[in-house]
């Protein structure tokens, strides 16, 4: 491999830090979404905002930092990132009170905005034939973070429940959740020291003028002969339609753009809306409902980041030789199958506390101290053909507060269901999007918009991918408890049919071409 490849390589693996962190901070809540519900006794749409909380902020921050880096530089920008990330980290392990939690957790949504910032950065500063390997390493680093949190909230989980001294004298079996948390300071505080090596994009410092400066960056990034070819089709580009920000703004509606931001904002909507971080941010809550129990489900939990890991390196293998758009093709029909599998698999199942599960309710340390057990007589033997009935009759029987401390416990005593399906449908689920719509969004996103909107037309998109997130991941508990897990996973199976045809209708492939090569494509609608 070149030295030019290698510096390439190096500056994407930095910026990729952030991709680490985003992932660890979005999937490390669902180990802890449990805890603080309990502790600060909240109701499932309190549940979801401390869920859903960083992705609205997220919202606003993707609408500011693409002109925002415009300005200041991807650089500068990410730094700021890198700070909210820790600061963020510290007052959420801290937090006392739900609204603390909640204002610590917007915080870190700000820095949200990385998931923007990245891929932007690393295709102007990457070959045109390795672009989508390097813009998917930050995927890779999101997936391999999203993994990092499953382990580690399983291992805190186990930690909080033996019998360690030092585990107990620092205590972690009394703030597990806060443990959980507070972990995240140690790959933020090394995101923020990493962007002190890198250079700025030579793309942004040729916008402002800073041709020489841009030259340097250039020189290690490229053969000297091609330098000057490179700089002169970064200015043409750029003053084709160069302006203030409002032109710009205006200008990602153009009709020259239609084309380009219809297929933005689809694959924006489609990656979201299929489900996937209510899979990852509730991935033990989704488990548990299959009746495996908490520690069983926390354990599951660490195979959907080692599945997410494993196929997003295939997505990174495949995206340059196979192309944006079969990738794509392949995991949205994944993603319907799997989901499928699972809709099918919840709606089979049945709930019944039989006599054997009342005695198995009855070792759990404490319960008679939450439970009246006898009022539990009432319900052994009754059948149960959906969730949303068993814990309409739970919650009725025992009250809100007990039935969501010992939801887990009373659906592993009486459910009736073929766990490994779900398990299967989840995996599989997880897997066709980390090699799809994980990776392939963003390398999209960094090069399908010409080069003077790249910045207003990512936040716009992402602000949308943002926004359809939040209420993803907000509506979640509520979907689980009034619709139940069987109708919930049939709406991600639609959503992903939907996003199939419109995908295999409008895009086309853009695998090995330039950026100013795509900008023409795209300009002239060209068909697939």
């Amino acid at each position: 491999m070149e030295p030019r490849i290698y510096y390439a390589l190096y500056c994407s693996m930095i910026i990729s830090l952030g991709g680490f962190v985003f992932g660890f901070d979005a999937a490390v809540i669902s180990g802890v979404v449990g805890f603080v519900t309990t502790d600060f006794d909240l109701t499932p749409i309190q549940a979801g905002f401390v869920v859903a909380a960083p992705t609205l902020s997220g919202v606003f921050g993707t609408l500011i930092v693409g002109p925002l880096s415009d300005a200041l530089g991807r650089k500068k920008v990410l730094l700021m990132i890198a700070l909210m990330y820790l600061l963020s980290a510290f007052v959420s392990a801290f937090s006392s009170s739900y609204t603390m939690l909640v204002m610590a957790r917007a915080m870190g949504g700000l820095a949200f905005s990385s998931l923007i910032i990245a891929p932007m950065y690393i295709a102007e500063i990457a070959p045109p034939k390795l672009r989508g390997k390097l813009v998917s390493i930050n995927q890779l680093n999101i997936v391999i973070g999203l993994s990092a949190a499953y382990f580690a909230n399983y291992y805190i989980l186990n930690l909080s429940l033996s019998d360690n001294g030092w585990a107990a004298n620092w205590g972690i079996n009394q703030h597990t959740w806060r443990w959980m948390l507070g972990i995240e300071i140690v790959p933020a505080l090394l995101f923020f020291t990493g962007l002190f090596f890198i250079p700025d994009s030579p793309r942004w410092l040729i916008t402002k003028d800073r041709e020489s400066d841009a030259r340097i960056v250039l020189e290690r990034l490229l053969p000297v002969d091609q330098i000057d070819n490179e700089i002169s089709l970064i200015k043409h580009s750029y003053d084709q339609e160069n302006g203030d920000l409002w032109r710009r703004i205006q200008g990602i509606f153009s009709p020259k753009m239609r084309l380009a931001l219809t297929i933005g904002i689809i694959i924006g909507v489609v990656q979201q809306i299929t489900g996937i971080n209510a899979i990852f941010f509730y991935a033990p809550t989704i488990f548990e409902q299959s009746g495996i129990g908490t520690d069983a489900a926390f354990a599951q939990a660490v195979l959907v980041g080692l599945i997410n890991v494993v196929f997003t390196l295939v997505a990174i293998a495949l995206i340059d030789r196979w192309g944006r758009r079969p990738l794509l093709l392949t995991g949205l029909t994944g993603i319907v199958l799997s989901m499928a599998l699972c809709t099918f698999g919840f709606s089979q199942a049945t709930y019944e506390l039989k006599p054997e599960g009342l005695i198995q309710i009855k070792t759990i340390e404490n319960i008679d101290a939450h439970i009246d057990l006898a009022q539990l007589n009432n319900i052994v033997g009754v059948v149960y053909e959906s969730d949303t009935a068993f814990k309409q009759s739970l919650t009725g029987t025992i009250g809100s507060s007990a039935a969501q401390k010992f939801e887990s416990d009373f659906i592993k005593a009486s459910i009736n269901i073929n766990a490994l399906l779900i398990l299967v449908g989840i995996l599989g689920f997880v897997a066709s999007f980390a090699m799809s719509l994980g990776p392939v969004m963003w390398a999209l996103f960094s090069e399908i918009f010409p080069n003077q909107f790249r910045a207003v037309a990512i936040s716009f998109v992402g602000m949308i991918n943002s926004l359809v997130s939040f209420f993803v991941q907000l509506f979640f508990p509520i979907e689980l408890s009034v619709f139940g897990a069987a109708l919930t996973f049939f709406s991600y199976c639609i959503f992903a049919f939907i996003g199939l045809v419109l995908v295999a209708k409008l895009l086309p492939e853009t695998k090995g071409k330039s950026l100013e090569e795509v900008e023409l494509m795209f300009a002239g609608k060209p068909k697939p």
